[in-house]
This record gives C-alpha cells, sequence and structure tokens, in this order.
C-alpha cells in the first residue's frame, strides 16, 4: 500500500509540475489573445448575471444560479489556507502572479463555458446538461476522452469536492470547540443530505443563498483588516508588485507558486464551471459566457487579491509576529487584528467556504454520473457522496490530497486538449 502510495505522488507531482503550470497557462494567454482581451467585457458580464434574459426558455436554472453554483464549487479554503501558504512559500510576489494568472484565466473559463453551452443537450423535460464530456462526445467524437474525464469528476468530487472539505470543517470547528469528529460528521452528513436529496433545484438555491452571504461576511473582515491598515496600503501594493516583478530566485518561487495558486483556484480550464454554465436558461453561448467567467473574476482576482493584501498589510505592521508562525496561521493571525473573536470569524468562513464547496461538488458529481449511466445511478451517488462527507472528518488526509490532485490532471488534460482542437469554435462577439 505505502509503494502504490509513493508511486500515485510520483505520478501526481510530475503531472502538476512546471510542465502542466506552462500548458494551463499558455492557454489562457492564447485564448486571451484571440478573443481580443474578452476580459474588458467583464462588466457586461456582471450586469448580465443579475438581469433575465429574454426569451431565454423555461428549461434550466438561472444564469445566476448557474454562476453561484459554479461559485460554491470553486470559493473553498484554497482562499483562505491557500493564499496563506503561498505567501509564507512565495512572498508576497506570489499575490501578484495569482492575480495575473486569474486575470488570463478568464479567457479560458469563457472558451470552455462557450463551447459547453453551444453543445449541450437538451433532457425530455426541456433543461439542459452539459460540459466538456459533451463536448468531447458530439463535436470532438472522442467518447474515451469523454468518459475519462466524467470518470475523473465523479472520483475528484469524492475527494477534493467532499472529503477534504469535511476534513476542514471538522479541523475548524476544532480549533476552537472540542467536539467528536465523527459527530461533526454526522451532522454535516445530515445537512448535505438534506440538501443533495433535493435534487438539482435544492441545490441551486442553497447556493444561489449562501455564496452571496459567505462572500460578503468574509471579504468584511478582510476590508475592515485593509481599511485598519491603510496607512500601509501603498506600501503594501508596492511590496507586492516589486516582489513579483524583481528578478531572481525569490521572484521564480514566487511566480512558480503564484500562478500554481491562480491556477487551482480558479479552476479555469479544468472544466467544472462549465458544467454549471450549460445547464443554465439562455439561449445565447456568448451571453451565458460572459456571465461565467465572472466567477474567475470573483474568486481569483477579488477574493484572493484582497486576502493578499489584508493579510500582507499586517505583516508589515507587526512583522516579528510572523516570523515562526506556520505556513497555513497567517491568515488566523491577521484576523485576530479584528476588534471581536477575528478567530471564531475566520473559523466560521472556512466552515462555509467548505461547505459550499461540498454543495457545488455534488452537482457537478451528478452531472457526471448522469453522463456515464444515461440518467441512472444518480440515487446511489448521492448516498456515496453523503458517505464520503462522513469518512473525511475521520480519515488521514494525504492520501486523499494526492489522489485528488491526480484525478485534476485527467480532468485537466482531455478539456485543454478538446479546448484547441475546437478552438475555432469560439467566438469573442454574438
Amino acid at each position: 500500500m505505502r509503494t502504490l502510495f509513493l508511486l500515485m505522488q510520483s505520478v501526481q507531482k510530475f503531472l502538476w509540475g512546471i510542465p502542466m503550470l506552462l500548458l494551463l497557462l499558455g492557454t489562457h494567454m492564447y485564448f486571451t489573445v484571440k478573443l481580443h482581451f474578452i476580459q474588458r467585457k467583464l462588466p457586461l458580464g456582471i450586469r448580465w448575471s443579475v438581469l433575465p434574459e429574454k426569451e431565454a426558455g423555461t428549461g434550466g436554472i438561472s444564469p445566476f444560479s448557474a454562476l453561484a453554483t459554479a461559485l460554491a464549487a470553486t470559493i473553498g479554503t484554497g482562499n483562505i489556507i491557500g493564499i496563506s501558504t503561498a505567501i509564507a512559500i512565495g512572498g508576497p510576489g506570489a499575490i501578484f502572479w495569482c492575480w495575473i494568472t486569474g486575470v488570463l484565466g478568464i479567457a479560458t473559463c469563457y472558451a470552455e463555458c462557450y463551447l459547453s453551452v453551444r453543445f449541450r443537450v437538451q433532457k425530455a423535460d426541456g433543461s439542459y446538461t452539459g460540459g466538456p464530456m459533451y463536448v468531447m462526445e458530439h463535436a470532438l467524437h472522442q467518447k474515451s476522452a469523454a468518459i475519462v474525464f466524467a470518470l475523473a469528476v465523479v472520483l475528484v468530487s469524492f475527494g477534493m469536492g467532499s472529503s477534504v472539505q469535511s476534513h476542514s470543517i471538522a479541523a475548524a470547528v476544532n480549533e476552537h470547540w472540542t467536539i467528536d469528529p465523527k459527530v461533526i460528521g454526522i451532522l454535516l452528513g445530515g445537512l448535505v443530505g438534506i440538501v443533495i436529496l433535493g435534487g438539482v433545484d435544492k441545490i441551486t438555491k442553497v447556493c444561489t443563498w449562501l455564496v452571496p452571504f459567505m462572500s460578503c461576511f468574509f471579504l468584511g473582515g478582510c476590508l475592515f483588516l485593509v481599511w485598519k491598515n491603510r496607512d500601509v496600503f501603498l506600501e503594501t501594493i508596492r511590496l507586492i508588485v516589486a516582489a513579483g516583478g524583481v528578478a531572481g530566485v525569490t521572484v521564480m518561487t514566487g511566480l512558480r507558486i503564484g500562478v500554481a495558486r491562480g491556477l487551482f483556484t480558479s479552476e479555469a480550464g479544468l472544466g467544472s464551471i462549465p458544467i454549471s454554465a450549460a445547464a443554465a436558461q439562455t439561449k445565447s453561448a456568448y451571453r451565458q459566457s460572459l456571465v461565467s467567467m465572472t466567477g474567475v473574476f470573483w474568486d481569483t482576482v477579488v477574493m484572493c487579491a484582497v486576502t493578499g493584501i489584508a493579510i500582507i498589510g499586517c505583516m508589515i505592521k507587526e512583522p516579528a509576529r510572523y516570523l515562526q508562525a506556520a505556513d497555513d496561521r497567517l491568515c488566523f493571525l491577521a484576523f485576530e487584528n479584528l476588534p471581536f473573536r477575528g478567530s471564531e470569524m475566520l473559523s466560521v468562513s472556512l466552515v462555509l467556504f467548505a461547505f459550499a464547496t461540498i454543495i457545488g461538488w455534488s452537482y457537478y458529481g451528478e452531472r457526471a454520473v448522469e453522463y456515464l449511466g444515461k440518467g441512472r445511478g444518480i440515487r446511489l451517488y448521492r448516498i456515496l457522496y453523503i458517505g464520503s462527507v462522513l469518512i473525511g472528518t475521520i480519515l488521514p488526509l494525504e492520501a486523499v490530497w494526492e489522489m485528488s490532485d491526480l484525478f485534476n490532471s485527467l480532468m485537466v488534460l482531455p478539456n485543454v486538449f478538446c479546448l484547441w482542437m475546437l478552438k475555432r469554435y469560439v467566438e469573442w462577439k454574438e
């Protein structure tokens, strides 16, 4: 078993090494140029995310619900712990490169959502289903790649989507209150079951309510810290930009960590966001793709940037407090500067973010099972998914993380290959 684990670890480290980062970053840059810097249309995408589309039809979910479901799965503990770790390892420059990667990734997100909406399938009840697996089968005519992608989605949902997140919730709760992880797992499994057993409508309704609330709750704390440290705000920005642009070993470390964090946090190129985009009530692939690409903006360009600025500002004011801190503790130390129970507030944010990710990834997993089983097996999947939530609170996570990273690569590789092969279909205007 140990040999198998070491082999799996070696494979995933190779797959997620420099070649994968260059592949994704190169894809982001290509579509940014091809689509005439589609990022300039973010204001239009934000406006359309809250305005109903005329004559959009009745089947499916609203464009905003599709966006909220994608954000629920995307905005997770990586926005807190991941940014803290990135700063600890890569320095302030990691935030600069994370931000740049997020900006470029918006174009790739647009491209993959455009293809998924264009080649989606309408079901008997009038609703739509789609995603990269349908694009691979119907447009690229690569059924084997579609099956590999769909299987990877299911496996990632059990790992990164549920087990990792439920373990994070148990850890966050026990940061302040001593509660048996098994009890946390049972309660969490019950809450997740109430949501996902209610089907797609219940999942999207919870995501539509939860995402704005948890985002504002966490960003409120970060913005308070930015305001509190406003006297060093310009110094913070200069440090982030300078550290990202100075030559040498330090900037290479910051670039590698920042790019990796930006890629993993935004999920642009992973192929997950298009699954929810394809279900939206829309007749325009262009319009829905603009709406969906705003998710990368909110997640990486806004959330990660504000978190990084808040942490680094606190580090400038009190550098001694952070010298010996663990990599994942920087955000906790920063939130202790809030006037009332900042550490507890951060733990609540972690719980909300992780719970949202569990709900969002259950939707992705269901759509993948629906594709593999042609509509069958969804109830069994939901039961197994709830079980993975329970197991995640008590299992050591090292093996789960390694497997999740490996299965992530099995999503990225066919999805990016599909994007390059079908790039001629992606249009930058209606």
